[in-house]
């Protein structure tokens, strides 16, 4: 893990800006104890959202290294895919009808798209030494058309959400058990896969079919499996615009200049389409569970807002390990460090950033999300929260994940203590002199990557 910057706590204004912030926070706490934890417990949940948004920024920017602008896009995906299927449920839309059948057909081709690519770079390799390239080729195409039918059949009918992915979920709790009872039956043994067959195999199809009905017949999991599926397709998105355009463009261009105009592009023409379908006004999301607030000393946080934190963490736990306990993480690492070495060494430098993008495009789709839960959602709400990211990241070290959950705490701190006496809309400007601040002083942030 890395340490704190030598040149952070060596430049002769680390210890006088320490010693201000302490006495700041000191004066705040004696002005009212109450009204100084209201705007930590406001710090630490803003600053959770933050942290979000900046673990998926680093992950892509640390291996790709440049500026994406249409990271801000991603977060939109997922704030109003959610919103699609979930509007009904709220009295206070306006519209009575929110489907769109080009939306329908588009994300259907997307999802088509990326199942297609998926089948192609990794099932096909693996199998077209056994089975007719051709044969091949033709079965997974109908495989991917069908997983695009099937999506565009659930982006027709939302209300049924949870209906419609039910098989889905079936199918993968009983492979996801299936492959724990075979692993434990010991199939090396000569009667571990009679024993698997004979018990383990049907004891996981009856729990992906109890897990599938009980989906199905719970109209209250639509709100969570539509998080789930938001994510997802904000992921999808990221996915294919670097397979799309990006891979496309670093290759010719090989400018950051151009990758930097191009991704600018895509964010105003991703919002300009979200606008039109969705209007530009601001609209609010389904209630999760947990908006009743909690006091505590005086101060309220809801249940929803914990969760929040406990996701950021348990996304910067899921990208350490990811990171630095397999393969991947270390082709990834490798990339990051030196793309062409890396493609000289044998990694598949493109199918590994595509899956970085992936990645990066559902992280900040849940983090839009979550805020879109929280506040609401409005289409131009992915430029300032892809620059709250990168403000969050430029503060704690950017290209690292740790620097990110750092600076997105941290930011989400200042921003609140630093409208204490100012009305809150100022938090932006808060937010941006920090930036300032921290490029003008300290440039590698607090955890700067080694």
């Amino acid at each position: 893990m890395p340490t704190v910057a030598r040149s952070v706590v060596g430049h002769p204004l680390a210890t006088l800006v320490v010693a201000g912030v302490i006495i700041y926070l000191a004066l705040l706490l004696g002005q009212s104890a109450d009204k100084f934890l209201q705007f930590s417990i406001n710090g630490v949940v803003i600053g959770a959202i933050y942290a979000i948004l900046a673990l998926g920024f680093n992950l892509v920017y640390g291996t790709v290294w440049f500026f994406d602008l249409s990271y801000g896009a991603m977060v939109t995906v997922g704030a109003y895919s959610v919103f699609y299927f979930t509007g009904r449920q709220i009295q206070t839309v306006g519209r009575g009808d929110i489907n769109n059948l080009y939306v329908n057909i588009f994300m259907g081709i997307l999802v088509a798209c990326v199942v297609a690519w998926v089948l192609y770079t990794w099932v096909y390799p693996e199998l077209r030494r056994r089975i007719n390239p051709i044969v091949l080729l033709v079965a997974g195409g109908l495989f991917a058309l069908a997983a695009g039918a099937y999506f565009g059949l659930i982006l027709a009918d939302p209300a049924d959400l949870h209906v419609y992915l039910s098989p889905t979920i079936g199918l993968l709790v009983a492979a996801a058990s299936g492959w724990v009872l075979y692993r434990i039956s010991g199939p090396n043994k000569n009667s571990g896969l009679t024993i698997f067959l004979v018990l383990s195999l049907p004891a996981s199809l009856a729990l992906g079919a109890y897990c599938g009905w009980l989906v199905a017949d719970t109209p209250g999991t639509r709100l969570y499996l539509s998080w789930v599926v938001g994510a997802s397709l904000a992921g999808a998105s990221g996915l294919a615009i670097y397979r799309g355009i990006y891979f496309y463009l670093r290759r010719q261009a090989r400018s950051p200049l151009v990758m930097l105009v191009g991704s600018l592009g895509l964010l105003l023409s991703i919002t300009a389409f979200i606008s039109i379908v969705f209007s530009p006004d601001g609209r609010p999301l389904a209630e999760p569970f947990g908006t009743v607030p909690w006091s505590v000393a005086g101060s309220f946080i809801k249940p929803f807002q914990i969760l929040i934190i406990g996701i950021a963490f348990a996304i910067f736990g899921a990208l350490y390990l990811l990171l630095n306990k397999t393969t991947f993480g270390t082709a990834v690492r490798a990339i990051g460090d030196d793309e062409e070495v890396a493609r000289i060494v044998g990694i598949n430098t493109p199918v590994v950033i595509a899956v970085i993008f992936f990645l990066g495009g559902a992280i900040a789709g849940l983090g839009g999300i979550l805020l879109g839960e929280d506040i609401g959602i409005r289409p131009q709400m992915g430029l300032l929260l892809l620059l709250k990211g990168w403000i969050a990241s430029v503060v704690g070290g950017i290209g690292n994940i740790y620097g990110a959950l750092l600076g997105g705490f941290v930011l989400g701190m200042v921003e609140n203590y630093g409208v204490w006496y100012i009305p809150a809309q100022w938090k932006d400007a808060v937010a941006f002199v920090l930036l300032i601040f921290f490029l003008s002083f300290w440039p590698r942030g607090l955890l700067p990557r080694r």
